[in-house]
């Protein structure tokens, strides 16, 4: 399904924020839609940045306890919940993006881009989000799960099922 495949016929409508929006209302549409992360966009609908889901993790959870995993243990599931509802509480989408000054390169194709182009722009710049641009516009985005889906030929799913269990 590659041959003649362009980032535009590959984009999926997905949700967009803005670095105002609030961040508990961004990280509860990042978790109801399983996605990897999120696009920021500004006012006039142009690509900004791309929050990875893995970032808000490392907003929510306290310092100590990314460099001591273990102490994670002695927080019950309800205080997990409270830590990060109380930890995006009056925040906004642009409190989380890393500062300016550690800002990397937004991950962002044209539509003309072909499938390889997008998997080497998402592989070099470690993003499980590709915005896909056209006119400076959000015209979609791409996820690593749906460009891997078009870059491996079909099998069978009960092979792929049984592969699986039988690990």
């Amino acid at each position: 399904m590659v041959g003649g495949v362009r980032a535009r016929d590959l984009a999926q409508d997905l949700p967009t924020v803005s670095p105002d929006d609030s961040a508990l209302t961004a990280t509860r549409l990042i978790a109801a839609r399983r996605l990897p992360g999120i696009a920021v966009v500004d006012a006039g609908g142009r690509p900004v940045a791309v929050l990875p889901a893995s970032q808000v993790l490392r907003s929510v959870v306290p310092g100590y306890v990314q460099e001591d995993p273990a102490l994670a243990r002695v927080m019950d599931e309800a205080g997990a919940e409270r830590l990060c509802v109380d930890n995006l509480a009056g925040e906004r989408v642009g409190d989380l993006l890393p500062s300016s000054r550690h800002r990397v390169e937004l991950a962002a194709v044209d539509g003309d881009a072909t499938v390889l182009e997008c998997a080497a722009v998402m592989a070099r710049l470690r993003s499980p989000l590709l915005v896909v641009v056209d006119d400076g516009r959000v015209r979609g985005l791409l996820t690593a799960a749906h460009l891997l889906e078009v870059l491996l030929p079909a099998e069978d799913v009960d092979t792929v099922d049984q592969a699986a269990s039988a690990k």
